[in-house]
């Protein structure tokens, strides 16, 4: 069966109504996958796909959609259906019209954000790996914080760089002294959508909030926070409601810079040697605070 045809059999066996593909639109902004607009006569969806391989991908995408939904917190577009058809590895989401924030949107954000951040779970990790863009994330359950960022976050994402061209000087000095950036700061176990930047939110017709695109496991709230700086930042409304609904230690400032190193490894890894210069410097900084 043709790929499309399948996509519009599975749909209408998924919502019960029947689907049929009007338009295609394609949509721009992902550089793992493609995406694009399915438009039925009463009915539109967000449909990704990828070669066969990332079918598992998918599947991890859509666990961390449910579990971020079952948070009650933001609005997620819903997954429907996710396999292989043609050769090709899909996954079809509830589509959500974008719209613009209106006065109170970002506040409204930060407060979202930090209700996700409120309650405690019982170990930092996941129930299975996931990938953050391409790249394996291991997420191993870990009763210590620290011990999880250095073994499944950072030690990872150096050995990675290092077998693509980046010796990140400093580094070993960095894990080994890891606690010191913790002093008088024990941090719990929250859901975290854990690659929460502009491109991975938007706000609806309505202006209400919305997130996808997650890589989701346990941790230290602050990442959350942190990744959202990492290009260029959120509106200012969105940090102070946080921050009102949910305060942040101190020891964040400092903080951020370690938990963001995670992402620009990552990113050079991905994307090549345009983030080596900034992972170095972010290591320098982090090894004159101690």
């Amino acid at each position: 069966m043709p790929f499309y045809s399948e996509i519009e059999s599975v749909l209408s066996d998924n919502t019960g109504r029947p689907f049929k593909i009007l338009d295609r639109r394609p949509i721009g902004g992902g550089c793992i996958s493609n995406a694009e607009q399915l438009k039925g006569a009463n009915a539109s969806y967000f449909l990704k796909t990828n070669r066969e391989s990332f079918l598992e991908f998918f599947e991890q995408e859509s666990d961390s959609l449910k579990e971020l939904a079952a948070s009650q917190t933001f609005k997620i577009p819903k997954p429907l259906a996710f396999g292989i058809a043609d050769g090709r590895s899909y996954l079809v989401l509830e589509y959500i019209q974008p719209g613009s924030p209106r006065a109170d949107s970002w506040a409204r954000f930060g407060r979202q954000l930090a209700h996700l951040h409120e309650k405690q779970y019982a170990y930092f990790g996941w129930h299975r790996d996931n990938v953050i863009g391409a790249t394996h994330q291991p997420n191993r359950k870990s009763d210590q914080w620290i011990d999880f960022f250095r073994e499944r976050r950072l030690l990872h994402q150096i050995k990675l760089a290092l077998e693509n061209g980046l010796n990140l000087i400093g580094s070993d000095r960095l894990l080994e002294q890891l606690p010191s950036f913790f002093n008088g700061y024990s941090p719990y176990p929250s859901l975290l959508h854990g690659d929460l930047w502009s491109g991975n939110a938007a706000f609806d017709t309505d202006g209400d909030p919305y997130i996808f695109d997650p890589c989701c496991y346990y941790g230290d709230r602050e990442t959350d926070l942190a990744f959202t700086e990492f290009f260029g930042g959120f509106h200012t409304d969105f940090y102070a409601a946080y921050n009102e609904t949910h305060s942040l230690d101190s020891g964040y400032t400092i903080r951020k810079t370690l938990y963001n190193l995670y992402h620009c490894l990552n990113h050079y890894n991905l994307f090549g040697s345009s983030y080596a210069n900034q992972a170095q410097a972010m290591t320098n900084q982090l090894l004159s605070e101690l």
